[in-house]
């Protein structure tokens, strides 16, 4: 797996590395430090995933995700931050990240995010997913009972596993379907709700309480 890694505090940065480099067969192509340079290097390498800082110069986290995830869509973006705060979490998600950790993490931690984002599954901090969760229930509950989006019970399961880090694999496991199906499925997820890809329809996913 190949991982560039962006932020712009170099002792954060060479910690990271020296961290993942020691990540069974994890090789850290570039190290960055601020969005820019997120993209040059992103162009130049393919990365599987890239590890990213929210606030730098020059060129922010949210804005090189969202270059990243339309401009690249064969490489994944998983935001490293001191921050978790609605604003940003929601933001970064919308950009298309796929995993959203703290500094608090751990190097299992941090393994087991890259693994899952460069599988396309989303993985979320323990204290991200609260946040996200304590979001969705001070949403004002639709009057009518209608689901969101006007999707379907079908495509709301599909995309409450989808908010779990289900693979369409495992969806279609779980609900005893084709794995062509949960793909159809998935593609009406991301056309009702606007969505370029799953950490986006993950983010919609909680925003309704559907995950």
């Amino acid at each position: 797996m190949e991982v560039i890694i962006v932020d712009d505090q170099t002792i954060v940065r060479d910690g990271l590395v020296t961290i993942c480099e020691r990540l069974p067969d994890v090789e850290v192509v570039a190290a960055v430090g601020d969005g820019r340079q997120a993209l040059a290097a992103v162009a130049e390498h393919s990365p599987d995933v890239v590890l990213m800082d929210l606030r730098m110069p020059h060129m922010d986290g949210i804005e090189a995700t969202r270059h990243i995830t339309m401009d690249h869509p064969g490489t994944h973006v998983v935001v490293l931050t001191t921050f978790i705060d609605d604003e940003s979490i929601n933001a970064a998600l919308t950009a298309g990240a796929l995993g959203y950790l703290t500094k608090e993490a751990g190097r299992e931690d941090v393994d087991r995010a890259l693994r899952a984002a460069a599988r396309g599954q989303a993985l979320l901090d323990p204290a991200v997913h609260a946040r996200l969760v304590a979001l969705a229930r001070q949403q004002p509950a639709a009057g009518s009972g209608e689901l969101p989006a006007g999707l379907t019970a079908r495509e709301a399961e599909v995309l409450i596993c989808m908010a779990k880090g289900l693979s369409n694999r495992e969806i279609a496991r779980s609900l005893f379907v084709s794995e062509a199906t949960v793909k159809t499925h998935v593609n009406r997820v991301f056309a009702k709700t606007g969505s370029r890809d799953r950490g986006q329809a993950i983010a919609y996913a909680h925003r309704y309480g559907l995950g």
